[in-house]
């Protein structure tokens, strides 16, 4: 696996924390099922509170009937680039939970469901598949594109495929293809209270 230029941890983690990035420009190259099946399957074992599982996975493949929807109801930024992805996914989550035999609302579902999403970006990172996460689109217009119900929060949807040159994307998202770098560690971690 290439390490993207300039990712270097401050401290040891393994790898794939550095390799995974959010690439724009994707080949032509088809997904297998296999391939697809297994960065869902990695998502499928992320923790989640009372194990309830609350995320919901829905994809079109390129070429798929239902593809030219997804990629309608993405902002028109990401429809640039991401009508080239392999596959299109959103991911949804159960807002409610079932407690003493009521509907109440969940505290962890877009929690829960971040993480089925970095087990499902990692796993297809050490396939050798990248994946985008994307918030920009029209949440109505993927909830009719998609036929997700009510009472499921679209959290985000991710183009996956083959990282390509940034020659195959327009001259402006180009110049913004590049792995992003992180903030300091003393910026985001703070011991007993916050800001110390």
């Amino acid at each position: 696996m290439t390490q993207p230029t300039g990712r270097i941890a401050d401290h040891p983690v393994a790898g794939i924390f550095t390799q995974r990035w959010s690439p724009r420009a994707f080949t032509d190259a088809q997904i297998p099922d296999s391939d697809l099946m297994t960065i869902f399957e990695a998502a499928r074992w992320a923790p989640s509170a009372s194990n309830l599982q609350p995320w919901r996975m829905i994809y079109c493949k390129r070429g798929a009937d239902n593809f030219d929807n997804f990629v309608a109801a993405l902002n028109p930024g990401n429809q640039v680039w991401a009508k080239s992805a392999a596959a299109l996914v959103c991911f949804a989550s159960k807002t409610t939970l079932t407690r003493d035999g009521a509907e109440v609302p969940s505290q962890s579902h877009a929690l829960d469901t971040g993480a089925a999403w970095m087990a499902f970006a990692l796993q297809a990172t050490m396939l050798g598949w990248y994946a985008h996460g994307m918030i920009g689109f029209n949440h109505q217009a993927m909830r009719e594109a998609l036929g997700a119900p009510e009472g499921f929060a679209l959290n985000l949807c991710a183009a996956v495929g083959r990282p390509g040159p940034k020659t195959l994307l327009p001259e402006a998202v180009a110049a913004r293809e590049i792995p992003s770098h992180r903030q300091p560690l003393a910026e985001i971690v703070f011991a007993g209270r916050m800001g110390q």
